[in-house]
């Protein structure tokens, strides 16, 4: 079944009590920790794809949270539009499209900040 969404990344203030919390409520829908990348970052889902991510409560932005949500891309030419229309309508770039093998090889996307700070990214998992 097509999917419009890749993956979801919240923010939270104690990452281990939430991932505790998870840990519990995921189980029983198969899902588990399938990736720890950075430190305090936790990326859930069923095996193999981490899809739902916990992060720390970012410290750089006052008085609001920034979630994080990952569109599906066909390809590394529909990363680079959905790049070039969000930068033509006024978003702030956070990461040009680029790889990102920390995440695993052919992992191609581009970040902007949408009109409310959200994180908001395009990517493709097809190596080109």
């Amino acid at each position: 079944m097509p999917t419009m969404i890749d993956h979801l990344g919240i923010q939270c203030t104690d990452v281990q009590a939430s991932a505790a919390f998870y840990d519990a409520v995921l189980a029983p829908l198969g899902g588990t920790r399938l990736m720890e990348p950075h430190e305090g970052v936790i990326g859930y889902g069923i095996v193999p794809v981490p899809n739902f991510w916990l992060g720390p409560l970012s410290d750089n932005h006052t008085g609001w949270r920034e979630d994080h949500i990952a569109f599906v891309a066909p390809n590394r030419a529909a990363v680079h539009a959905f790049f070039d229309a969000a930068v033509a309508a006024g978003a702030e770039i956070l990461h040009e499209p680029k790889e990102w093998p920390i995440y695993h090889p052919g992992y191609y996307g581009a970040f902007v900040r949408d009109p409310d700070g959200n994180n908001v990214e395009a990517v493709c998992h097809i190596p080109e």
